[in-house]
């Protein structure tokens, strides 16, 4: 093909970002901005979403005029984003009905809590491999419905579309000519079936969500449209799309069974490759949809974790602790060990495999000898602890002995932080030479889409580790640390119940 790169719009929590790839791989211009986030009430987060595709499309403008190349060289368009987030808007205009509700907002933790104690959470589970939690996005389109005034008899009445970042980007690329979505994405709704692999009537009828206003939902890898000529000059075909963590599931390569990634961005996302079937947890973790390649389905075990990245963004932005998220390795490593201190960063409560919407965030162990060093050494052991808690749970579930972890986000450049993984887990930690994984999973997909590859092995060919992080910790040591911090997270649970 004449066209070299692929173009990666990657939409995550608090940024856009456009990257662009070539055949190998290789990141050939990237450009990232981010946006603002609202907290209108304790635990609500909103986005403006006019402003999230503006950002998108600014930075995908910025990216190829950085590189100096113009559609003509751009072979396929790949989109990742944020999973679970809300948007509802008009259909004739585009216009949102309400800012975008993010997939950390708690919101709806009561009206989840009224549906387990309704005993009906065993078959959303059943369906759709979630469980009743204010994370997916059914329980805030229907806040949406319900509290945004007419919402509901326009929805009814066909006037009002719903879609996650995905779709609303699709459908701004292509100037409201599809509305559609992959299964990765649509399998975080709570409103489609993991096993016919299309949207349930039966939880439709559930949350009172008229089925009018739901995406296509398409394979993950193929053509969902072209762009506007008005946007970039020139038609690009739309050829890949999935939700941001099995979009770097797809980018780590993990192609096979047992496979087993763990991204630190935002949040921290920990997810196997399960093969062609689902496999139904038992420890808190959620079964759910890899991607969809022709009329083939890869399914994974998925656990989430609330609070990853932004520990980091709350101790530099909150409490003014350092200037620069990059300073934390020379902060953790100015000391000795955390002086037996424990972050708990139950923020918005804890996801797998705690599910507490309740739980809240604390330090604990504080005595006067602590510094802010011992605190920010505790807060990157956070993230190496909840990883920990989920990767057990995952081993409990899955009949794949795990090896190693291929590694990925934000904070995988923090070599303290995959060193002290490596110590908790007792495992290889592994991260790869372009650590943009997220992306480069949707530009992979987008180049399969269009037969930029053939097949996955030509993509395989190219995956290499830039360094290896093995354990050298005592277990006796390892299970002292691990007993602390779930002393530590027993007193931060039901908090706020």
């Amino acid at each position: 093909m004449k066209q070299s790169y692929l173009m990666a719009l990657d939409q995550g929590t608090t940024s856009s970002r456009c990257i662009l790839f070539d055949r190998q791989g290789t990141i050939c211009s990237q450009v990232n901005r981010e946006f603002k986030q609202y907290y209108p009430n304790d635990g609500w987060v909103e986005q403006d979403p006019t402003e999230i595709w503006a950002s998108q499309m600014g930075v995908a403008v910025e990216a190829m005029l950085k590189l100096g190349i113009g559609p003509a060289d751009v072979a396929a368009i790949g989109i990742t984003n944020q999973r679970e987030t809300v948007i509802v808007w008009e259909r004739e205009t585009g216009k949102p009905i309400h800012p975008a509700i993010v997939w950390q907002c708690r919101r709806t933790a009561e009206e989840c809590a009224e549906m387990k104690r309704r005993g009906v959470e065993p078959e959303i589970h059943a369906r759709t491999g979630l469980l009743a939690d204010p994370y997916f996005s059914a329980t805030k389109l229907a806040w949406i419905l319900d509290h945004v005034d007419g919402a509901r008899a326009r929805a009814e009445r066909g006037e009002l579309l719903f879609g996650t970042i995905d779709t609303w980007l699709i459908w701004h690329l292509t100037a409201g000519k599809v509305h559609g979505t992959d299964p990765s994405n649509a399998a975080r709704t709570l409103l489609f079936n993991i096993h016919t692999m299309q949207w349930d009537e039966e939880l439709l009828r559930l949350f009172r969500i008229p089925a009018c206003m739901l995406p296509e939902v398409r394979p993950s890898s193929g053509m969902f449209g072209v762009s506007d000529p008005n946007l970039f000059g020139k038609e690009i075909p739309i050829a890949g799309v999935a939700g941001d963590q099995q979009s770097a599931l797809f980018g780590q390569c993990c192609f096979d069974a047992g496979d087993v990634k763990n991204t630190y961005g935002t949040g921290g996302f920990l997810l196997m490759n399960t093969g062609d079937r689902p496999i139904n947890s038992s420890q808190g973790l959620l079964t759910t949809v890899g991607w969809k390649i022709g009329g083939e389905t890869r399914y994974v075990l998925e656990g989430s974790v609330f609070m990853c990245g932004a520990i980091v963004q709350w101790l530099r932005d909150g409490m003014k602790l350092f200037r620069h998220a990059r300073d934390t390795e020379a902060m953790a490593r100015s000391v000795a060990d955390s002086a037996g201190v424990y972050l708990v960063p139950a923020f918005v409560g804890l996801g797998a495999p705690y599910w507490d919407a309740y739980a809240r965030g604390s330090i604990q162990g504080l005595t006067r000898a602590v510094k802010s060093e011992h605190i920010v050494r505790a807060a990157l052991e956070a993230m190496a602890y909840q990883t920990a808690d989920v990767l057990d749970a995952m081993q409990k579930d899955a009949p794949f002995p795990i090896r190693s972890v291929r590694v990925d986000g934000g904070a995988s450049a923090n070599n303290f932080l995959l060193e002290f993984q490596a110590d908790i887990l007792g495992l290889e930690i592994m991260r790869p030479m372009c650590v943009e994984t997220t992306a480069l999973g949707a530009a992979f997909l987008a180049g399969l889409g269009v037969g930029y590859y053939s097949d996955t092995g030509s993509i395989r060919s190219d995956w290499k580790p830039e360094r290896r992080f093995t354990p050298a910790m005592e277990p006796a040591r390892r299970e002292a640390l691990l007993r602390g911090w779930h002393r530590a997270v027993e007193r931060s649970l039901r908090w706020a119940e």
